[in-house]
């Protein structure tokens, strides 16, 4: 925001309702100051045009959490683009689905 002269998140709001997304001014000051749970993809458009920037510059790398390997205990595995590779090469996936015979569900 500040590289494109936008100080406070309230400057925001008008660039936003311009591309048809209506918040509040707290949830302005969520999305830009904090860390969102979610993002809408209508929203994550508004802001990409608002700022004329890429969902790169705005999001950025994520970190896969801790997983505990099956031999050398708990590891971080850094995220990126081959994040599910690194999973599979240390042999970590998940279980198989079974269906129990009689399962009406």
């Amino acid at each position: 925001m500040a590289t494109r002269g936008l100080f406070s998140t309230t400057k925001l709001i008008p660039l936003l309702n311009e591309r048809g997304v209506h918040l509040s001014a707290s949830q302005v000051y969520r999305l830009a100051a904090e860390k969102p749970e979610r993002l809408n993809l209508q929203v994550l458009v508004a802001l990409m045009d608002a700022l004329d920037c890429s969902a790169d510059e705005l999001i950025g790398k994520v970190r896969i959490p801790s997983v505990r390997g099956r031999t050398t205990g708990t590891e971080d595995v850094a995220g990126d683009e081959n994040g599910l590779d690194i999973l599979r090469e240390k042999g970590l996936r998940p279980k198989r689905a079974g269906i129990l015979p009689g399962d009406k569900s």
